[in-house]
């Protein structure tokens, strides 16, 4: 069975179009054993504790999507550069951020966010 890993991240991108992502429906994009990681944070590992981050993610901010500006694709790596934005109470926060996906037969396997945590900061200030 042929994936277009490409499309599948696509696909889970959208999914932060909406306020409060569904994180049921987030943890059916990653294999079980996943790796997430924020790259200034500690990673998450395994699908089930992605899918507790994610959903958790509602209750400090809601999802004002994210919009990629480049994604390139490889084999079973897709990287992308997109802007990651957030409402966190009254403030909008925006995100300039690289994500790097490991796919294997059409799931994530790994999922890696690089972004300055400063920039992020200064947007709460």
């Amino acid at each position: 069975m042929s994936h277009n890993n490409s499309e599948i991240v696509t696909a889970f991108v959208r999914e932060f179009d909406v306020p409060r992502p569904d994180a049921e429906k987030l943890g059916t994009y990653f294999t079980d054993d996943a790796v997430y990681h924020n790259i200034p944070m500690a990673p998450v590992l395994g699908r089930a504790a992605i899918q507790k981050v994610l959903g958790g993610m509602g209750a400090t901010m809601l999802s004002a999507g994210w919009e990629v500006k480049h994604q390139l694709a490889s084999g079973d790596v897709v990287m992308n550069e997109r802007v990651d934005r957030f409402k966190m109470g009254a403030k909008d926060v925006s995100v300039r951020v690289v994500g790097v996906f490991e796919l294997h037969d059409g799931k994530i396997t790994a999922w890696r966010d690089y972004f300055d945590v400063a920039e992020f900061q200064n947007q709460m200030k």
